[in-house]
């Protein structure tokens, strides 16, 4: 008798910890989301929302580092992450097989479930001779992992100034390794596309002088020609330690995404989590970038469908998007 009622209370401990948790925590499981390198602001951010999200709703969700975009669009279609964060201007790419995905075709395996804040497209030099985008010429830069988010961008700057890859010594390395190469004097200019303030450029103004080199509003314009997905934005003075100008360049969104098959209700967790601007304090708290959601943000301008669950939620704000069939 003693026995039984003892695994009777066992079993009923354990129903009220799962009904803590959420029964859509239960059905979700433990997640995999796919981010970037871990000098990045995509693992570190990432890592906030997951703890956030396990704190609060209990889903679990377990962050890994990668190679960025790309590689995180590829992970989602091979089945590795339930999750993601990439650059809206990569997806679009990658769901329309477009840009560098022509040759392998769309991958509509995902949807998107909103974009999270600003990405800018930032020029880090050490030496102040380079001041613009054609003193890169001859120069050895960093242009991003091949593959990466970041490789996409610098060849849109590259293009919009007339020059090409083979204009530059071209470097393929993560945010950290560009970084140490900066440091180290082996190469003379980095690409590096994340929300300022970045902790790799961060580290790297701690010890030494720290330049970002502007895009000129006309060539700016040829660069949203080109690809509506950019937009003109400013990084502050002050943004990083002795950075004493405002420097002038594009942004494109990050953005959640999600496997298309993800289960409607563990969807809408997520996005209500996140989205809900009743938690953008809490969330800012604990990351700068939780300051940025915005529920206008998150869904203007997005031109991959909508996770149905995520959809749901924005329809409860009264935003209509388009919803992945």
């Amino acid at each position: 008798m003693k026995k039984t009622l003892k695994t009777l209370a066992l079993v009923m401990a354990l129903v009220m910890m799962f009904s803590c948790l959420g029964a859509n925590a239960f059905a979700a499981g433990s997640l995999a989301m796919g981010t970037g390198g871990e000098s990045g602001t995509y693992y570190a951010y990432g890592g906030v929302l997951a703890t956030y999200l396990k704190q609060t709703v209990g889903v679990d969700v377990t962050v890994v580092s990668t190679g960025g975009s790309a590689a995180d669009i590829t992970g989602i279609d091979d089945g590795s992450y339930d999750l993601a964060t990439v650059q809206s201007d990569v997806m679009t790419y990658a769901y329309t097989g477009t840009n560098t995905y022509e040759e392998t075709g769309a991958v509509t395996s995902f949807v998107t479930l909103g974009a999270l804040y600003p990405e800018a497209v930032q020029i880090v030099t050490c030496d102040p001779d380079i001041k613009s985008v054609d003193d890169l010429k001859g120069k050895s830069v960093c242009i991003g992992d091949v593959g990466s988010g970041t490789y996409f961008n610098a060849m849109d700057v590259l293009t919009a100034y007339g020059l090409t890859e083979d204009d530059i010594n071209p470097v393929y390395q993560s945010f950290g390794d560009s970084t140490e190469s900066l440091k180290d004097g082996k190469i003379d200019a980095a690409f590096q596309v994340a929300g300022p303030p970045t902790p790799a450029i961060t580290d790297l103004a701690a010890t030494k002088d720290v330049y970002l080199v502007s895009i000129d509003e006309e060539h700016i314009a040829a660069m949203q020609e080109a690809n509506p997905s950019y937009y003109p934005y400013t990084i502050p003075a002050g943004t990083y330690k002795g950075f004493d100008e405002d420097a002038s360049t594009v942004c494109i969104k990050a953005t959640l995404i999600a496997r298309a098959d993800l289960d409607e209700d563990t969807a809408y967790t997520i996005v209500s989590t996140i989205f809900d601007p009743a938690n953008k304090d809490a969330i800012g708290e604990l990351h700068a970038m939780g300051n940025l959601l915005d529920l206008e943000f998150a869904t203007d301008g997005i031109s991959v469908p909508f996770h149905p669950g995520a959809a749901k939620f924005f329809a409860e704000h009264d935003i209509e998007v388009e919803v992945a069939e």
